[in-house]
């Protein structure tokens, strides 16, 4: 049973003013980030942004489109009340990068009107953390207005500076959310871009960062940014247009508690690799509407796909029977994995990975698998198996599928290639989480849009793709050590990413060959292992062939790592170049160092350490790419260690306290 921890530190204060003096100044509860709400010439709405001392966002237009109304609710607005709060709460996950959260804000809600007819009314809600800014739209129900038909948001992010940025501009809306985050600075982002979330910016070499992403995405269109059409410095939200309506992003009707928008996010650090650190992503969104947890169990998988169905004694080439499952299910047992994953191949017709064949049927087994006997060999091993489902053939009878597998025994499913994000794909998320979660299912998407902090409200939804993970070495040179750094610093900041590493066939970049059985990767050995730690995924894959792990190294460590977290910290690292990220589980500590092509030494600071001394177990660099080196020291807080990493390398440590 899941622990919901809602006692309020402070108390809530709620204040009312029937107009507000402009401007409006919101801090967060430590200071950090200050707000400043204002109106411009034209009687638009706008907020400014600071942390600490630095200017992040300058004034930034607030309103939105509406279709069939005379003008945009933007301009010509009056301030008719504001009200403030203070909330301080805490809240647990059941899986993710932490186990406990705050929700710490001051807020404001902004009441507007129009001073022309028709004289429409709008909400403006903003909330100051100490890490982030969040706001949103409340669109009230009022006369000759009961539906929310939204051409587009008219939110702006406008920039303080020329910031060096990092983002993936997919250029289109359909699509699977898979790419490079590429170096942008901010002036060369043009209006034909269609830039992903998160666009992470840094204000200056060694100044504070920020990455603008969206929350709490329900019944409403998918956030996209481009360049503002005035060509003002910063960027502005584009809304996935829906396919029955492409002049319209949301349709929908105006509930008696108002029409909200989802959070937009601007996480705030230090340090672009410290906003890892953040939980705004998950505080977002509400608790789920479920209680009873003990069956959402995350861990690692074998999985059959990615190596090409190679395993020992199978019947290598063919994509699901009974051979080729037993051995995966074997070798997880033999690893102490928890899971297997069967992909695509298991159900009739299937295979066609992206398409949809003639006569597939997810209600029916393809010939040569006995899918309850390969079930119940997995529970007498201690392993649950997975399933791989096409969203095209699970939609039409999702209550029926989900109920029969579930009842055969099956923990989890991946389904894949929905690639867009407009209000219904939106709302076919929310739809497949909740019936998944009344048939204690556990869930993987694939072919998803960027995370938007559901993991909180739906826990049964470990991990998700959305990311050019390490399923394109099978057919690509993309996955570069580079490639794989600014992950950590981009698409990582917004929940669990099924990247699927694993891969123990190891190349340098400059004799990988991309081939879609056995595939290689272009890191060293401990690069790979450090991706368990760096990267957050509670279903994780361990994705190459059983006998690519015999005998080898470094595979004690995957077998033990943890795959959900109490803590997280950023140590070190340079944006395109290494990181270092810190994770506790209990009381012990592992830190994941992953880096570019270039070699390095690097000096970690140990002070995430509790106090005490810690047994460090050390794995780094070998002499060649599938080899790796051990060392154990006893460290404390107030230590510095100092690494060596190759080229395309990386490392792992494991702090385990000294007994007394």
């Amino acid at each position: 049973m899941m622990k919901q921890m809602r006692t309020l530190a402070l108390p809530l204060l709620l204040t009312t003013a029937p107009v507000a003096a402009a401007p409006i100044d919101l801090t967060s509860p430590d200071g950090t980030v200050a707000v400043r709400i204002d109106q411009d010439s034209a009687e638009r709405l706008t907020y400014a942004v600071r942390y600490g001392d630095v200017a992040v966002l300058s004034p930034s237009i607030l309103g939105l489109d509406l279709d069939g109304q005379r003008k945009p609710l933007v301009g010509g607005l009056t301030v008719t009340g504001t009200a403030t709060r203070t909330s301080d709460s805490t809240y647990r996950l059941v899986a993710g990068k932490v186990s406990t959260a705050r929700d710490h804000f001051n807020e404001v809600t902004v009441s507007l009107e129009e001073k022309d007819a028709p004289g429409r009314k709008l909400d403006v809600i903003i909330r100051a953390y100490d890490d982030g800014v969040a706001l949103r739209y409340r669109l009230p129900q009022q006369a000759g207005l009961t539906e929310m038909a939204l051409r587009q948001e008219r939110t702006r992010f406008s920039f303080a500076g020329d910031f060096n940025c990092w983002g993936l501009n997919l250029g289109h809306f359909r699509t699977s959310h898979e790419g490079e985050f590429d170096p942008i600075p901010a002036g060369r982002i043009r209006p034909s871009h269609l830039y992903d979330a998160p666009l992470v910016c840094q204000t200056a070499a060694n100044g504070p960062a920020f990455a603008i992403a969206e929350a709490d995405l329900k019944d409403y269109a998918g956030l996209y940014l481009t360049r503002p059409g005035d060509g003002s410095l910063g960027v502005e939200s584009v809304l996935s247009p829906r396919p029955d309506e492409p002049k319209i992003a949301v349709r929908r009707p105006i509930p008696a508690d108002g029409a909200f928008s989802p959070w937009r996010i601007i996480m705030l650090a230090r340090h672009p690799g410290a906003l890892n650190e953040s939980n705004l992503m998950t505080t977002l969104n509400p608790d789920p509407a479920f209680k009873d947890t003990s069956w959402i169990k995350p861990g690692k998988a074998s999985w059959d796909w990615w190596n090409g169905w190679r395993a020992p004694g199978a019947q290598n080439d063919i994509q699901a029977n009974d051979a080729t499952v037993t051995a995966f299910i074997d070798q997880a047992a033999a690893q102490g994995l928890e899971y297997m994953l069967v992909d695509d191949g298991w159900y009739l017709n299937s295979g066609g990975e992206g398409s949809v064949r003639p006569g597939a049927d997810l209600m029916k087994v393809t010939p040569g698998l006995n899918l309850p006997a390969m079930i119940e060999h997995g529970r007498n091993k201690g392993v649950g198996l997975w399933l791989w489902m096409h969203w095209e053939l699970l939609e039409p009878r999702m209550e029926a599928v989900l109920a029969h597998y579930a009842k055969m025994g099956v923990k989890g499913i991946k389904v894949d290639f929905m690639d867009r994000d407009d209000q219904w794909m939106v709302d076919f998320y929310h739809r497949l989480l909740t019936v998944a979660a009344r048939n204690k299912l556990m869930v993987d998407l694939h072919g998803a849009y960027h995370p938007t902090g559901l993991i909180r409200t739906y826990p049964h939804y470990l991990t998700q793709e959305g990311v050019l993970g390490a399923e394109y070495n099978k057919w690509s040179s993309r996955i570069t050590p580079t490639h794989n750094v600014m992950l950590a610093y981009t698409r990582l900041l917004l929940g669990p990413m099924d990247y699927t590493p694993g891969g123990f066939r190891h190349a340098t970049p400059s004799t990988f060959d991309p081939r879609f059985k056995l595939p290689m990767v272009q890191t060293t050995r401990a690069h790979g292992l450090a991706l368990y730690v760096v990267y957050d995924s509670p279903f994780a894959c361990v994705s190459d062939s059983p006998d690519a792990y015999q005998g080898q190294e470094g595979l004690d460590f995957i077998r033990t790592v943890p795959t959900v977290w109490d803590e997280v910290r950023f140590v070190a690292g340079e944006v395109g170049q290494y990181i270092a990220l810190a994770r506790r589980k209990g009381d012990v500590w592992y830190v994941g160092i992953i880096n570019n092509e270039t070699g390095r030494t690097v000096d970690l600071p140990l002070s995430f350490l509790g106090t005490g001394s810690y047994q460090a177990e050390i794995i780094h660099d070998g002499p060649a790419a599938a080899a790796i080196a051990r060392s154990t020291r006893t460290l404390k807080a107030g230590d510095a260690l100092s690494l060596t990493l190759a080229g395309a390398g990386g490392a792992v440590m494991v702090f385990k306290p000294s007994q007394k």
